[in-house]
């Protein structure tokens, strides 16, 4: 056969699925390992979607870096939060929160009056703070007669931090603190445009493998790392870290 009588070569494709075929049937090595990284990165996209679209608040999760709301909401907690509107009960306000001290209701969330917020203000270092409402008042109130004796330091309205209160706002307290985050300096009154969420449930322990990934200390809480009592939230991911 003469060199023009040859047919070209027909060059095979491709088999453009082999590289999947081969990553979804690997028993081991690197593509096992590939495979499994991102199903479980699937995994937790699709719980946090799901939960995204369930609690309107991205992220989702907080975890907890304090003791400052034992023994309710312990360290180390991975707790789920929604927008204050959303699972708001009855005896709710208009932002959907229960006051602890003011509210003549049988509502409790973990296992105490009043809702637990995460809540977060301009200037703040560090990550925002979980802690349980108190009470709300008004722009000039004088609230020292409404606190709790052994909750604040003080003998009148002018030896209290934030008192008269400069704005509108929640007085807000750690379940394991002694003094309110507006008595103590962890906080000025909380504005309501300051609350990034409420609490709903949480999850022990779960929130330490996120601490650990963000090589995040272990001395803070839910209101932030600042104090003792107080807990912040990192965000920057499904879940944020939150000092107590």
């Amino acid at each position: 056969m003469s060199d023009g009588d040859r047919q070209p070569a027909v060059e095979s494709e491709p088999d453009e699925g082999s590289w999947f075929q081969r990553l979804r049937g690997a028993d081991d090595g690197p593509l096992l390992f590939l495979r499994e990284l991102l199903l479980s990165l699937s995994i937790v996209a699709a719980i946090g979607l799901v939960l995204f679209a369930a609690t309107g608040v991205w992220p989702p999760m907080v975890a907890v870096e304090s003791n400052s709301m034992d023994p309710n909401i312990n360290k180390y907690d991975l707790v789920v939060v929604s927008e204050p509107g959303r699972f708001a009960p009855g005896e709710a306000n208009d932002q959907g929160l229960v006051m602890a001290d003011t509210s003549d209701t049988s509502y409790e969330s973990f296992n105490q009056p009043g809702s637990v917020i995460v809540y977060d203000y301009p200037g703040r270092v560090g990550s925002p703070i979980i802690h349980r409402v108190r009470f709300r008042v008004e722009a000039g109130e004088n609230w020292y007669d409404r606190t709790s004796p052994d909750a604040v330091d003080a003998e009148s309205c002018a030896e209290l931090t934030n008192c008269p209160a400069p704005h509108a706002g929640y007085i807000t307290k750690g379940d394991n603190n002694q003094r309110y985050d507006q008595a103590n300096g962890v906080a000025p009154v909380v504005k309501s445009e300051w609350v990034n969420g409420v609490a709903r449930f949480r999850i022990p322990y779960l929130g330490r493998l996120r601490l650990a990934l963000l090589g995040t200390g272990y001395s803070g809480g839910m209101s932030g790392t600042v104090s003792p009592g107080s807990g912040i939230v990192t965000s920057g991911g499904m879940v944020r870290s939150v000092a107590g």
